[in-house]
């Protein structure tokens, strides 16, 4: 009996999101088919001209737009952005700074302060008494 190793393969659009880019921008030689484990490593060990400019310029999926503006997802669609957006713009919102973003990015920051503060309660619980 001999084994036959199949490549898995992914949808273009999980491998856009496992890349970090705008599906809808880029090739389309690469949305038209299924991308194998063995391509996505190596669009990610030695990128491309069309992905290093993705990843610099943009257009981003809105995972990176919020994270690139310091929000939550949830934070984006509150403040009314649905579209990608590229890396001029989020600059612009940043030099601009909309109420919305400033509420936002507090927010954000609050959130980033309870996870703290519950990772150190659990890890003080954890600890052994000392003795």
């Amino acid at each position: 009996m001999t084994s036959h190793q199949t490549s898995q393969t992914m949808k273009p659009a999980t491998a856009a999101k496992k890349l970090g880019v705008y599906l809808e921008a880029t090739p389309e030689e690469f949305r038209k088919g299924a991308v194998s484990r063995d391509a996505l490593r190596a669009l990610q060990a030695d990128p491309p001209a069309w992905l290093l400019e993705l990843r610099r310029n943009g257009p981003h999926p809105r995972p990176v737009v919020a994270a690139k503006l310091g929000i939550s997802i949830s934070g984006l669609a509150r403040g009314g952005i649905t579209e990608a957006l590229t890396t001029d713009q989020i600059e612009a919102l940043k030099q601009e700074s909309p109420e919305w973003l400033q509420k936002e990015r507090a927010t954000q920051a609050d959130v980033r302060k309870e996870a703290a503060r519950i990772k150190k309660k659990n890890a003080e619980r954890a600890e052994p008494p000392a003795s």
